[in-house]
Formats: structure tokens, C-alpha cells, sequence
């Protein structure tokens, strides 16, 4: 039998039936009653308080990555809902299941530019998939219902529900819907066509030099070990995304790493040399492709996506597959015929030799650089057996490039927004989703900076998060583009920064700056055996540039590269 409820009851019970634990939020007077209802109630939802609204919408986002499930922010109406605007963007552009519930202004000031009014529906229809706004209580069970369907199925992304304050504070008989009614929106793991799987088959099979480009879509269909049988089954070897790290081990012998403006020079030789590329759950970006017309000309490609909008976008394909990742793999592996190609694996190898020869880390240096951080790191958690949270810059390309993952869901990152700021936040989520997981935070200078105000949500919660400040003063890859493009004017991009260290004692957290390649190790290991959160400020060489680099609009064949040492 249905009972008496009221909207922020709603709300909270609505949470539990889709088995939300644990919400990131701020609150505010349009979303007061339905946090006086948390409380009033008991509901068994763990929030957590955040300093700053973007930091919840990026907390929900490194929860939700982690482990594939919804993340759910909470915020007012107003400021509150307009500084949710740039994780809603993030979680968008990458993919990234999440609902987000607002307070809004009574419904009789609607319109009226009454305190704290904004038009979130309005503002933040570009980067949701899917927004509500509701007027009318007996509206709310459905829309929480449809917010969270919308967001886990078809190619996932955020959700908004803006709820009046008045709709908080009526009442109504209330019963969780069963099922959604959505006559417009039909998703579904859709089973690839079996004529189209049998044409992939035969061109997989006849290539002399097949590619595997694997994205985040085989994460989110759950299809890393299929995809591994696959690339084994006929030795194709296999490259990611940059969001694609983690589906295939970047140790495995056919790994070629990741390719694009900063993957490596031997995986952007493949892509340019294949005769056949299969793509599978990556949206093949600029960044990924470089120019668009000059993207692997030689290759047939076949593109395995969800969303029937990817197919064409960016690129001429020739066998465009609208499927679920996972399906598409069993139904194409007993199709795929054992392999060998040794001439195509001799030739990558042959990339990859001329590579290493190239690396910064061959190269004899005193100094402290970020590479090397970066291969410390991976060293000391056991060949990486932890989760990686980065920002965005020059040390999110280093760690991509030094940090080898071998598991799933093993880097989180911003990837089609590049949103600075973002590393901090995302980890405390993605720590509540796993609270027995070692994860680190890797975030630049500047980044850093911009959501430092969440340590305090690090310690509000317990959280035994490390962080690995990568401090070369400078906004690092802005300055790179400025030496490269612009005739190093850098302009805006010094940085007088903090002492991090200070700054982590004054939340209670302990810290060690470290300014020598020989007490990298060391540290690290201290960070790993202290109970609790701890920072390290590795005060690296400021003017290392991430190579090889594509520049904009050029080739992926037209690589700006580190020369070879002497």
C-alpha cells in the first residue's frame, strides 16, 4: 500500500530503490527541505559534503567510472545548480552515467528573476543527456525513475531533475514506478546485424595488417576479455583512447599502447599503415585521429559503436556496425580465424625499438622530471595494481604514456572536456566506490589548485587518498603550445604557487616535498605505509615537453618527436 510522502521523501526513497549508497552535495534553501528530509528520516544514503559544487558533480563522475554504476549530485538552485554545469559537461562528453538532483526556486517565482533563480534545464541542456524540471509533485516518482534509465542505458551520460521547492514540500501517496514509458526512447543491447558480422569477419581474416583501436565503450559493455580472445585468437595487435586505457594490458606483447596528439610514435605508425582498422567503442576524435582526412589512409575501417550519431561523424567508414561492444565480439569470434601476421608485428616492433631510443628516460639527467615520477609510481604499486585519478595536462600525457595499466577502469580521467581541476574530486568518489582500492591522485600545479578546497572533504571522510603533485610552475601544457607555436611567449602561464606541503598540514594531512630522482621511491613508499591520506609535491624540471606531439590539424604521420640522445 502506498503512503503519505513528501517530495524530498520522495527524493531519498526513490535513492534507495535504485540502490544509491552514497550522494555528493551542498546545501542551499531550494533544496533545504529535501535535506531536512535526510535527516528527519534516517534515510541509509551516506552524503557527503562538499566544498564546491563542481566538486560533487566530479565526485559523482569518478564514482560512477569506477565501478559502472550511477553517480548521484545534489545542489541548490542557482550558483549552486550553474556550478555543476562543468562536471555535467565532463560526465557528457565522456560518457559518464550520473544524475543530478537541484532545488529550484517555488514554482509562483518561476520566471520572475527571484533570489538564487537560474534556468538550470535551460543551461544545461548542451551537456546532459536528458533534463527535468518539475512543477508537480505527482511528476517527480516518474522522472527520478526515467533519470536513472536514461542515464545507465544506451550510451550513458548525465541526467538533470530540477525540483521546486514547493514540490519538496508537498505531499502525495507514493509508490516507486516499476518499469518507464518513454515511447521516444527505446535503447537496448542491440545484437550486431549477422550479414555485417560476417563482412567484418572476412575482411579481419584476409588483412595482411590489422589494427584493434579499443575506446571506453568496451569498459562500459563489460567486454575486455572477449576483446582480449579476439586480438590473441588471430595476433592482431591492438591500440587504445586515450579513455581506452585499461581495456587491453599495456603490457600484453600485442599492446601497441595509445595513439593520437601524444600516444606513442610506433602506435601512430600502426594506425597509419593498417589495411584494415576495427574500432571498437571509441568515437574516433580529433585527438585520437589527428587530421581528419589524413587518418589512416591506407586501412578499411570498421566502427563498432552504440550510438548511431558516431557512425560517419569525424571519418569515412567503410563497415559502420551500430552495436553493443560486448555482442559484437562473441558474435564475431567464432568467425575470426587464428592468425599470425609476423611481418605486420616485425614492422611495429621495429617502430617501437626507434621509439625507445627516443625516450626521455634513456637519456642520462640529474635533474627530476616527470617521466620518471610517473615509471616510479607504476614500479612501487606493484606494476600498477591500483587506480589512477589525473588532471589535465602534461602530466596526464605522462602518466598515459609511463604508467602501464593492466586492468579495467584502472585510469580515470577527462578526456573530451579536458577539465583542470577535476583529479582531486573524482578520486574522493571513486575512494568511496572503492574503499579498499589504492588510488592516486596525479594532478599538475595549476589544476590542483582549482578544487584544492576538497582536501577538506578528503579528511571530512576518512579517505586514505594519495596525491602526486607533478609541480613545475608553470600551467605545464599551455607553456609547451607557447615554446612549440607561439616563440615561447608565456604568456599567463608562470604560476606562484603554494607550499603544497604546508597547505595539506593546515587540512592535517601529512606531505613531503621531494626535489631528487633518488628519494622518489622512498616517498612514494611513505605515502603507501601511512594510514591516511598524504601529498607529495614532486618539484620537477618546468621546462619538459610531452613528445611525440601532433600538432593541431596535422597528421598523425606528422609527429613533432624528442630527438635521439647521442
Amino acid at each position: 500500500m502506498s503512503e503519505l510522502k513528501t517530495g524530498g521523501q520522495i527524493i531519498w526513497e526513490s535513492l534507495i530503490s535504485e540502490k544509491v549508497d552514497v550522494v555528493f552535495g551542498l546545501p542551499g534553501g531550494a533544496i533545504l527541505p529535501t535535506y531536512d528530509d535526510l535527516y528527519k528520516y534516517n534515510y541509509p544514503v551516506h552524503h557527503v559534503l562538499v566544498k564546491h559544487e563542481q566538486g560533487a558533480a566530479h565526485m559523482a563522475d569518478g564514482y560512477a567510472r569506477a565501478t559502472g554504476n550511477v553517480g548521484v549530485c545534489i545542489a541548490t538552485s542557482g550558483p549552486g545548480a550553474t556550478n555543476l554545469v562543468t562536471g555535467l559537461a565532463t560526465a557528457y562528453m565522456d560518457s559518464t552515467p550520473l544524475v543530478a538532483i537541484t532545488g529550484q526556486v517555488p514554482r509562483s517565482l518561476l520566471g520572475r528573476d527571484g533570489f538564487q533563480e537560474a534556468d538550470i534545464r535551460a543551461i544545461s541542456m548542451p551537456v546532459t543527456k536528458h533534463n527535468y524540471l518539475i512543477t508537480d509533485i505527482r511528476d517527480l516518482p516518474a522522472a527520478l525513475k526515467e533519470a536513472f534509465y536514461i542515464a545507465r542505458t544506451g550510451r550513458p551520460g548525465p541526467v538533470l531533475v530540477d525540483v521546486c521547492k514547493c514540490v519538496q514540500q508537498a505531499t502525495m501517496e507514493f509508490s516507486y514506478p516499476d518499469d518507464v514509458d518513454l515511447p521516444g526512447y527505446r535503447p537496448s543491447r542491440l545484437s550486431p546485424n549477422d550479414e555485417v558480422i560476417a563482412r567484418v569477419a572476412r575482411m579481419m581474416n584476409d588483412a595482411n595488417r590489422p589494427l584493434i583501436v579499443a575506446g571506453q565503450g568496451v569498459s562500459m559493455a563489460r567486454a575486455e576479455a572477449e576483446l582480449r580472445h579476439l586480438a590473441e585468437k588471430a595476433n592482431i595487435p591492438v591500440a587504445t583512447s586515450l579513455l581506452g586505457i585499461g581495456t587491453f594490458p599495456a603490457t600484453h606483447p600485442l599492446s601497441v599502447s595509445w595513439g593520437g596528439m601524444h600516444g606513442e610514435a610506433y602506435c601512430n605508425y600502426a594506425l597509419q599503415e593498417c589495411d584494415v582498422l576495427f574500432a571498437i567503442g571509441a568515437r574516433l576524435d580529433d585527438r585520437l585521429t589527428g587530421a581528419f582526412s589524413t587518418f589512416a589512409p591506407k586501412a578499411r575501417i570498421i566502427h563498432v559503436d552504440l550510438d548511431p550519431a558516431e557512425m560517419g561523424k569525424n571519418l569515412i567508414i567503410d563497415t559502420p556496425v551500430v552495436a553493443d561492444a560486448l555482442l559484437t565480439l562473441r558474435a564475431l569470434l567464432p568467425q575470426i580465424e587464428p592468425n599470425e601476421h609476423p611481418a605486420w608485428l616485425a614492422q611495429i616492433n621495429e617502430w617501437r625499438s626507434e621509439s625507445v631510443e627516443r625516450d626521455i628516460l634513456t637519456q642520462e639527467t640529474d635533474e627530476l622530471i616527470a617521466p620518471y615520477v610517473m615509471r616510479q609510481l607504476w614500479h612501487a604499486t606493484r606494476q600498477g595494481d591500483c587506480t589512477v585519478v589525473t588532471d589535465v595536462g602534461q602530466h596526464q600525457m605522462w602518466e598515459a604514456q609511463y604508467f602501464n595499466h593492466t586492468k579495467p577502469r584502472s585510469l580515470l580521467t577527462s578526456g573530451g572536456l579536458g577539465t583542470m581541476g577535476y583529479a582531486l574530486p573524482a578520486a574522493i568518489g571513486a575512494q568511496m566506490a572503492k574503499p579498499d582500492e589504492e588510488i592516486w591522485v596525479i594532478a599538475g600545479d595549476g589544476g590542483f589548485q582549482m578544487t584544492m578546497p576538497e582536501l577538506s572533504t578528503v579528511v571530512q571522510e576518512r579517505l586514505p587518498i594519495k596525491i602526486a603533485i607533478i609541480n613545475n610552475g608553470y600551467l605545464g601544457m599551455v607553456r609547451q603550445w607557447q615554446d612549440v607555436f607561439y616563440n615561447k611567449r608565456y604568456v599567463g602561464t608562470p604560476l606562484v604557487n603554494p607550499d603544497f606541503v604546508k597547505i595539506a598540514d593546515a587540512y592535517g594531512i601529512p606531505g613531503r616535498a621531494v626535489t631528487n630522482k633518488e628519494d622518489v621511491f622512498d616517498a612514494i613508499r611513505q605515502a603507501q605505509a601511512t594510514d591516511g591520506p598524504f601529498l607529495l609535491d614532486f618539484q620537477v624540471e618546468e621546462f619538459t615537453n610531452v613528445y611525440p606531439m601532433v600538432a593541431p590539424g596535422k597528421s598523425n604521420a606528422d609527429m613533432i618527436r624528442r630527438e635521439i640522445a647521442n
